[in-house]
């Protein structure tokens, strides 16, 4: 029987938006399994609280069978390695994400050589998509249908209710 092939997708996922679930959806077939780590960053103000976030991302990621969330603390490459994996996907936005994306996989590499990235490209309709742009658009704006063309619907309220506190 083959070895599973299992792929880690990391981020802080705060929240989720449609650029990220797209990439989701784009890796899960690509993977017997796909395991979503939403990092936990001790120095970065959060929106939601990590079990939040695994929550929502749960809430938008249920149709895909092969996909699980889990929190983590630390480098991404060891949560990797902890759970057994061997690939890392990355998304990346043409304009701001590749020379970043880049260093990271080289670091990761000199951490464990191991471990592959594999990039998928943002499709264009999402490619200027931000969590800080995300949480101005949720602040300044009031409708629901700005938000839809960001987050997924089921992220809306939530976001929402975060916003108002």
């Amino acid at each position: 029987m083959p070895a599973t092939r299992t792929a880690v997708y990391t981020g802080s996922f705060d929240p989720i938006t449609l650029g990220h679930l797209h990439i989701i959806q784009r890796a899960s077939p690509l993977f017997d399994d796909l395991v979503i780590g939403i990092g936990i960053n001790a120095d970065k103000q959060s929106l939601f609280a990590p079990q939040e976030r695994v929550e929502l991302v749960r809430s938008v990621t249920g149709d895909l069978a092969n996909v699980r969330v889990q929190v983590f603390d630390g480098l991404a490459v060891d949560f990797v390695r902890r759970i057994g994996a061997r690939v890392m996907v990355r998304g990346i936005r043409p304009l701001t994400d590749i020379a970043g994306e880049f260093t990271m996989m080289m670091a990761n590499q000199q951490l464990d050589p191991e471990i592959e990235t594999v990039f998928l490209m943002a499709a264009e309709r999402y490619s200027h998509v931000s969590s800080s742009l995300l949480k101005q658009i949720a602040a300044l704006g009031s409708d629901d249908e700005q938000l839809a063309k960001f987050v997924p619907r089921k992220i809306i309220q939530p976001l929402r209710d975060r916003m108002k506190v």
